[in-house]
């Protein structure tokens, strides 16, 4: 069994600014997954710089509310939403909320610095 404490992970800044810690990614011995899940800060105000990723990606907001920009479309998300980014979609969110927006990456598969081109 594997449990990890969000609180616990180490956090890093990605190429796009997010503070992000990788709660898990396929190098984790403890399971076998193709997927990787990272838990994302953007504080009030800030946005993350316009990126591109390999793989896919799903961000489920678990607080805040916040701008995603992918390709020409633009959409306000916010608590208990998801959206979902095809490979190679320019991407970016931003906080327009007061509070930090929160939310979980879900990248398949797993996300890897070399598969992120940041515009």
């Amino acid at each position: 069994m594997l449990i990890k404490k969000i609180t616990e992970t180490d956090a890093f800044v990605a190429g796009d600014e997010t503070l992000l810690k990788e709660v898990l990614n396929p190098s984790d011995k403890a399971c076998n997954i193709r997927y990787s899940l990272a838990h994302a800060v953007v504080k009030p105000g800030q946005c993350t710089l316009p990126h591109r990723l390999r793989s896919s990606e799903t961000y489920y907001v678990l607080s805040g509310k916040g701008e995603v920009s992918i390709n020409s479309e633009k959409q306000i998300i916010s608590a208990n939403e998801l959206v979902y980014i095809p490979p190679m979609a320019l991407q970016n969110i931003c906080n327009v909320g007061e509070t930090d927006l929160v939310f979980l990456c879900i990248c398949d598969p797993a996300w890897r610095k070399k598969d992120e081109i940041v515009e």
